[in-house]
């Protein structure tokens, strides 16, 4: 080596030619790479098609940059003017009714009674209609007076999963997982502003200028959050989650596609065999209809409490105590928090403690639950993959006050989480359980995981649907010991491998 010559700490050797250079054996020209051969196509098709790919990905990319949405939100012809003649019709006809007395009747009572001041109000507005207009209005009417006015039809339609309100002239629908905008329109800020106090009042919560904020229930157990200004630029904000009348099962959502018939296997044996269970997932995903469906194989014999704060989960069995939290009142004493009921729970000899949602220092109360000899409770928590629930876990714990080391509380959740069921919306709409991962224990300071099976996503159809399939790991569970306590092992074993 020369004097002052740079030390070689290793021959550098030529990147590798492209699929061309490959194919016919040609050497790279001076050792040196060609551009762009360090960046082979992507397997799965020939040059003109990648390239036709590309195109296309690239003509989708500038329609988006290029659209322009109409956000006009036009009521139809007949809507519109049944809606028109409400505005003239609904002064007139609260000064013939007594409200108290209204209050006491049922929508067809009403309806009964309405029917002649109706028509004597038409005939004053020297108004013409026939019967079906009539009756629509009487519908409309009644709505405004005992329901939630222009909502009602949106909740009354069982296709329609989610209602967004954003303000008086614009409401979005979710129908089969895909957003819509709706034609519903309300009159003004302050007729909003009265169906979201109506809603909230029913549960005995409130929303106003000093409480923007509200989550509250409706009788069939929809979930709503209520945002009003100054908090909403817009106006009155109203979020409605609707859930289905009819009880789902693990079997119907295998038929939906949600799963495979392994993993429904999987699933209700962990249910029945007492297992702690979470299950985590994004906004929308199924979170809550997941746990609505596992909670259906519990045994009919065990006591179960569910603490959420704002009660939607509807479980499918007979000895069943829904608990609810209480927000603080105006001069912000009197708030009752999950980690509350759950430490009051515990004195309520419950076999299971299932919590509709984790957000905070409540998830130390629940694996305390879990390791105190209260198996198989349940709880869902926000998150977008197993491994990720986890460390959500860990820091929703160290956001509170509890003065544990680190390492403790990993070892806490991995003594106590037996399985964990990942779901997710995909882009089609599609819900899918895409993750079911067992929680196996710590290794060193870590937590470690064995996944049972996973959702491989392989292509996509025309109309934009996601095709994949569900795989099997074939590795031995780790919760087999629990399943053969109540004679499910070679049933769980037969399905995980």
């Amino acid at each position: 080596m020369g004097q002052g010559a740079r030390p070689a700490f290793g021959v550098a050797k030529p990147l590798k030619g492209g699929a061309a250079d490959k194919a016919q054996g040609a050497p790279v020209p001076g050792g040196v790479p060609m551009p762009g051969d360090q960046f082979p196509p992507i397997p799965g098709g020939d040059m003109g098609n990648s390239q036709t790919m590309r195109d296309d990905a690239m003509t989708r990319l500038a329609d988006r940059a290029n659209a322009v949405h109409d956000t006009a939100n036009d009521q139809g012809g007949f809507e519109a003017s049944i809606h028109k003649i409400k505005e003239q019709v609904l002064p007139r006809l609260l000064e013939r009714v007594d409200p108290e007395a209204a209050a006491t009747l049922t929508k067809d009572e009403l309806s009964e009674e309405f029917r002649p001041i109706i028509v004597e109000v038409l005939a004053e507005l020297k108004i013409t209609f026939n019967r079906r207009e009539q009756f629509a209005l009487e519908k409309v009417l009644i709505d405004e007076l005992l329901g939630f006015g222009p909502l009602e039809e949106l909740l009354n339609d069982p296709d329609i999963s989610d209602i967004m309100v954003n303000g008086p002239n614009q409401t979005y629908i979710e129908k089969k997982g895909r957003l819509q905008l709706a034609s519903t329109k309300f009159r003004d800020e302050q007729h909003l502003f009265q169906i979201a106090q109506r809603i909230v009042n029913q549960v005995g919560r409130r929303v106003d200028q000093t409480t923007p904020l509200a989550d509250a229930r409706l009788k069939d157990g929809s979930r709503v959050n209520v945002i009003v200004p100054p908090l909403s630029l817009r106006g009155t904000a109203i979020s409605i989650r609707k859930f289905s009348e009819k009880p789902i099962t693990i079997d119907m959502l295998k038929e939906f596609g949600s799963m495979s018939e392994k993993m429904a296997t999987t699933l209700k044996i962990a249910g029945a065999c007492r297992m702690n269970v979470v299950i985590s997932g994004g906004t929308g995903s199924g979170k809550t209809t997941m746990l609505n469906a596992l909670s259906k194989m519990i045994d009919p014999g065990e006591r179960v409490l569910t603490i959420e704060d704002a009660a939607e989960l509807r479980l499918q069995q007979p000895h069943w105590l829904p608990l609810e939290t209480r927000p603080p009142n105006l001069e912000g004493q009197g708030a009752i928090t999950i980690g509350d009921l759950v430490k009051n729970a515990l004195r309520m000899r419950p076999d299971r403690i299932i919590l509709g949602e984790i957000r905070g220092a409540e998830c130390f109360d629940l694996l305390a639950a879990m390791n105190t000899g209260h198996d198989g409770s349940m709880c869902t928590l926000h998150a977008n993959s197993p491994r990720e629930c986890l460390g959500r876990m860990e820091n929703m714990i160290l956001m509170g006050d509890i003065k544990i080391p680190k390492e403790a509380i990993s070892r806490q959740i991995a003594e106590s989480v037996d399985l964990i069921v990942q779901v997710k919306r995909l882009r089609d709409g599609s819900r899918r359980t895409t993750n079911i991962t067992e929680v196996i224990g710590m290794e060193g300071e870590v937590i470690v995981t064995q996944e049972l099976f996973k959702f491989e996503y392989l292509d996509e159809t025309d109309d934009g649907k996601i095709l994949g399939e569900f795989r099997s790991s074939g590795l031995r569970p780790y919760t087999l010991e629990k399943a053969r306590q109540f004679g499910f092992d070679q049933a769980y074993l037969e399905a995980c491998l």
